[in-house]
């Protein structure tokens, strides 16, 4: 069995068994102190003498010494104070004490143990019995250095990884910016109606998405994303699919075509879902999916022809008050192949108002667990109704704030609503 890094690098750091570690020996008697003075040197420890416990306090005050030999009996600090004040004394290893005595009572030991004691030899001193007590020192000495290596090891590790976790952080805040720039427009006018957007993530980065693009002068598309998941790869999901839905780059947009005129034309929503579905399935093959309400919206007209693929149901907000709920779910995009996306149409009449929203919202618990739901929501909306587009969705968050108790939402939470205007009077 080979040998761990750790344990190699602990016994580099260790003297070989018994080797150079400095020893104080303190004694009154200069014979006794001669006498483990040699025993030591032989044994190969350094060793330094001190008369007294005064002395040897002072010499503790200037050096680390691994292991203390004291006798209990002096003139002056006792071998059991300079044990109390050894103890107190600020040092970064430990240090291994032993009483030398010629007391034997028990009430006397456990007073030296108490006092900070780690061993004693009773005089006069055996050297079987000496070497005996100093290997079990050097066991002792010996785990200290292990554990204060593995803690030097456990630190800078811990270190290292905040520094990784400080330099994700950074990352990850410049990411959520570039996300937010996804939806730059938090208000979009197309003269007939206007779009309000709200995207809130959960955390740095989400995967929520909420836009709208041009057709042509009289057709526009909204819609909303919601990302199987959530974080980094979730967010990469969102920045493509903006990609694929924007109409700052009309060539690249996966729902628009020529027409047989040349004129930009748009695929109809089913259409849009099949393409994002296959293309998810056969071209991105990831373990990703991701629901979709899609809407387009003749400005002329004010019809409004939609699917929707799992997401939340889309709302209708008349403008004398009552609300209708539109769609019949779906599947989501990506998960299914060839699967179907049935459309379903709504007349818009000036003054109403389209809702999409994430489940961020309809799925968000208060704290006793209980989902927000459609009702929830639909009552959120009915409170607010007076309030224009973007003062809603601001309110909405509030007022879902309130219900989850406070604090970070679960889940990306965002939303879009288009208030139909109706075309402008014929100037001529």
């Amino acid at each position: 069995m080979k040998p761990d890094l750790l344990s190699l690098n602990v016994a580099a750091r260790r003297p070989s068994a018994f080797a150079a570690r400095p020893v104080l020996v303190v004694d009154d008697s200069k014979a006794q102190r001669k006498i483990l003075q040699m025993q030591l040197t032989r044994w190969g420890y350094q060793v330094t003498e001190a008369a007294s416990g005064d002395e040897a306090l002072a010499l503790c005050l200037a050096q680390d010494f691994d292991i203390v030999l004291s006798d209990w009996m002096m003139p002056g600090m006792s071998g059991l104070e300079f044990c109390k004040a050894f103890r107190a004394l600020p040092r970064e290893g430990y240090g291994y004490f032993i009483l030398l005595t010629s007391k034997s009572e028990k009430a006397e030991i456990a007073d030296g143990l108490d006092n900070g004691a780690d061993d004693f030899l009773t005089k006069p001193v055996s050297s079987d019995e000496l070497r005996a007590r100093l290997r079990a020192g050097e066991r002792i000495l010996g785990m200290q250095d292990e554990l204060v290596e593995k803690n030097r090891l456990i630190g800078s590790t811990l270190q290292k990884l905040q520094e990784l976790y400080d330099s994700l952080d950074r990352d990850l805040i410049e990411a959520r910016k570039l996300q937010q720039t996804l939806v730059r427009d938090r208000l979009r006018d197309f003269g007939a109606g206007k779009a309000a957007l709200m995207l809130r993530p959960s955390g740095h980065v989400g995967g929520d998405l909420v836009g709208s693009f041009v057709i042509n002068p009289h057709r526009i598309v909204v819609y909303s994303v919601d990302v199987s998941g959530h974080g980094v790869a979730s967010a990469m999901m969102t920045a493509r699919l903006a990609g694929l839905l924007s109409g700052a780059s009309p060539e690249q947009n996966i729902a628009l075509k020529t027409a047989a005129d040349g004129a930009r034309d748009a695929w109809p929503p089913a259409i849009v879902a099949g393409r994002l579905n296959r293309m998810m399935l056969e071209e991105l093959q990831v373990d990703q999916y991701f629901t979709l309400c899609y809407a387009e919206i003749n400005l002329e007209t004010g019809l409004a022809t939609l699917v929707q693929a799992g997401h939340p149901h889309p709302l209708v907000l008349r403008a004398h008050g009552a609300i209708e709920r539109l769609g019949d779910g779906g599947l989501p995009i990506g998960l299914i192949e060839g699967a179907d996306y049935p459309q379903t149409s709504v007349s818009l009449q000036p003054g109403d108002r389209l809702f999409l929203v994430s489940d961020g919202v309809t799925e968000c618990p208060n704290p006793q667990g209980e989902e927000l739901g459609s009702e929830g929501l639909i009552r959120i909306l009915k409170h607010n109704s007076v309030l224009h587009s973007q003062d809603l969705l601001e309110a909405l968050l509030w007022d879902l704030n309130t219900f989850s108790g406070g604090g970070v939402f679960p889940d990306d939470v965002s939303g879009l609503i288009f208030d139909y205007l109706g075309p402008a009077p014929d100037s001529s």
